[in-house]
């Protein structure tokens, strides 16, 4: 009887590059195998079943670092255009058109990453797509930190063009990071790692927040003289620019620190196996392409021996016509309708309530004060107060919960929860006193990340085939941005409806009966989409599409017959 762990010395062992201490190069562990079903089985069985240790830990805080630097860069511009106007605009204030434009250019620069980047990552591999999104991200938020107006260019246009650019790469990140955690994830955390690695937006926001109120301090000799923006002369003027470009700059500096790691992933043994099928070519590719070749030479005798058994098959390939005809069958297509329906309506109301921060702020004590030093110090530590009270502990709770209670609960309660408190502050809005409102706007923040701001990300990396599976998470990622785009541009504008000078939001208890009206729609959404707990990748396919590489390999042992001598043993624990 053949054994799994004896090399077979009739063929040369071609490897796969890329492997590091946070990506471990699976492939390669059991590439001595001449039989590509038997390979990827071992292959799989050991990412599925392997402990939670220091290896997770490492992949987590590596894709972790980029949802860190995303969030840093798209939080920060919150605190930033205030600084801006205060340096560029001679009443100390930033246009409310000038705001939103650059607030917004972010948003849509991520949904085209979103989309173009999940494509990108099923087309040609996660390996060559990771690390790209982050070089962007870095090269943008550096040229962001360094741009400044002349006589043909506005700070604005400026701005807006960097930032649409740095939206890509932050867009990009979304499909990326969820779907390459969860290919090299082990099944039984494969949630609290995904989750972990959203969860540092948290941290994300919290590192903004202490930036800024690092350089508030640390300028605060040239900033306190000046008690109104007005008067706000050279060199305060001087101490806000630079602060402002600090804040922006330093996004850089974590994603240079995992971009290393992220440049030497090497391929997810899933992508590897389901979607290159042609395994020998392409290791002989890599080869030569490294030895500065045009084609690499493969054994012809080992690669027809490989693709013969996948030869005998109608197995469905990655096509713009096999996209439309699966997703065009209702029972696969209700899925993704699911995942990214559910993600839209979340964000209009997400990013909604987030346009409201000021509002809140000044409920709590720290309203906006006329001397530049006050103004800044309590933006900041009031954003501070807000990030660590709700959205921090809602993030962990998910990470500490998704694999026992489930992705599904967690989003349906999520969801019903969010309905009903923004009934409250819909309806209730002028008769509760501000500690309420205070608290109101605490249990939303929690209850968004324990609910589908978490599972939103995590579903869609889970639930969809290999060879869509980015694709799909860009899609579904997307409609969140457009959603948060809708809220930006048309939703928030709606609270300043009729607005006095006793009274700048007169709409805003309408605005959150709108929103309890999404989140009510995302009850529906959510019920389309299915549980993916504690079940690996290939069950989930199986189970749901009725395909896989399970599948195709009963296929063959019920048409082929196979050699007893040809058989070996099952993995420990593995059904026969």
């Amino acid at each position: 009887m053949a054994s799994a762990s004896a090399p077979i010395p009739t063929a040369p062992v071609h490897k796969t590059v890329g492997g590091n201490a946070a990506f471990h190069n699976f492939h390669n562990d059991f590439a001595h195998i001449s039989d590509p079903n038997e390979r990827r089985r071992l292959a799989l069985a050991e990412i599925d079943k392997a402990p939670f240790g220091w290896y997770h830990v490492r992949a987590v805080v590596v894709a972790g670092i980029g949802f860190f630097t995303d969030a840093y860069d798209i939080f920060a511009i919150n605190l930033v255009t205030g600084m801006l106007g205060l340096v560029y605009w001679k009443s100390g204030k930033i246009p409310e058109s000038s705001d939103t434009a650059i607030k917004v250019s972010t948003s849509g620069g991520t949904v085209i990453g979103q989309l173009l980047f999940g494509w990108l990552a099923d087309v040609v591999g996660r390996k060559k797509m990771y690390g790209l999104e982050l070089m962007i991200i870095i090269a943008t938020t550096l040229a962001q930190a360094l741009s400044s107006e002349s006589h043909s260019m506005h700070i604005v246009g400026l701005l807006v063009f960097w930032r649409v650019i740095m939206g890509i790469g932050i867009g990009g990140d979304y499909p990326l990071s969820s779907i390459i955690t969860a290919e090299f994830a082990t099944t039984k955390w494969r949630g609290a790692m995904m989750g972990a690695v959203f969860a540092m937006q948290g941290i994300g926001q919290l590192g903004a927040a202490l930036m800024a109120l690092i350089v508030t301090v640390a300028f605060k000799s040239q900033t306190i003289t000046a008690n109104h923006p007005s008067e706000c002369g050279d060199a305060c003027k001087t101490a806000v620019d630079r602060m402002w470009r600090i804040i922006i700059g330093f996004g850089a500096v974590p994603g240079c620190i995992a971009l290393y790691y992220r440049l030497t992933i090497p391929e997810t043994p899933r992508y590897t196996f389901d979607v290159a099928r042609d395994v020998e070519q392409a290791d002989a590719d890599v080869g030569a392409y490294l030895g500065g070749k045009p084609s690499g030479d493969v054994d012809e005798i080992r690669r027809v021996e490989t693709m013969q058994a996948r030869a005998q098959l109608e197995v469905p390939k990655a096509s713009w016509a096999d996209f439309c005809r699966h997703y065009g069958q209702w029972r696969f297509g209700k899925i993704l309708v699911g995942t990214a329906g559910s993600w839209f309506l979340l964000d209009v109301a997400f990013y909604g309530l987030g346009l409201n921060t000021s509002i809140i702020l000044a409920e709590i004590g720290y309203s906006a004060k006329d001397n530049v030093y006050q103004k800044l110090y309590n933006n900041a530590v009031g954003n501070l107060i807000l990030v660590c009270a709700g959205a921090i502990p809602g993030y962990w709770v998910t990470v500490f919960t998704v694999d026992t209670i489930g992705r599904k609960p967690i989003q349906l309660g999520g969801f019903i929860i969010l309905t009903i408190l923004f009934c409250v502050l819909g309806f209730a809005f002028h008769s509760i006193p501000s500690s309420g409102l205070l608290a109101l706007y605490v249990l939303c923040q929690f209850f968004f990340n324990f609910g589908p701001n978490a599972t939103t990300f995590l579903v869609p990396g889970e639930v969809f085939p290999t060879r869509y599976r980015s694709t799909s998470h860009g899609i579904s990622a997307a409609s969140g941005k457009v959603g948060a785009i809708i809220a930006q541009v048309l939703i928030g504008p709606l609270r300043t409806r009729g607005a006095t000078e006793k009274n700048a939001s007169p709409w805003l208890n309408h605005v959150m009966q709108i929103f309890a009206a999404f989140m009510f729609a995302g009850i529906f959404t959510t019920l389309l989409i299915p549980e993916t707990k504690r079940k690996t990748l290939e069950q989930l396919c199986e189970e749901l599409y009725g395909e896989g590489i399970a599948n195709e390999e009963k296929a063959l042992a019920a048409a082929v017959p196979i050699e007893p001598s040809a058989v070996l043993p099952p993995a420990p624990g593995e059904k026969l």
